[in-house]
């Protein structure tokens, strides 16, 4: 996975493996909203 920054104040994520492939794009309360809710997945995880 790849974050960027974009000039529009978004956030780009796309799959590194496939570069060519679809972009994510997040405002910065979305980024946010999408980083906890990984954090709380990752950690009910087994």
């Amino acid at each position: 996975m790849e974050v960027a920054d974009m000039p529009t104040s978004a956030i780009a994520v796309r799959d590194s493996k496939n570069p060519a492939g679809p972009i994510l794009t997040l405002g910065p309360a979305a980024f946010a909203t999408f980083l906890d809710w990984t954090a709380t997945a990752t950690a009910e995880l087994p």
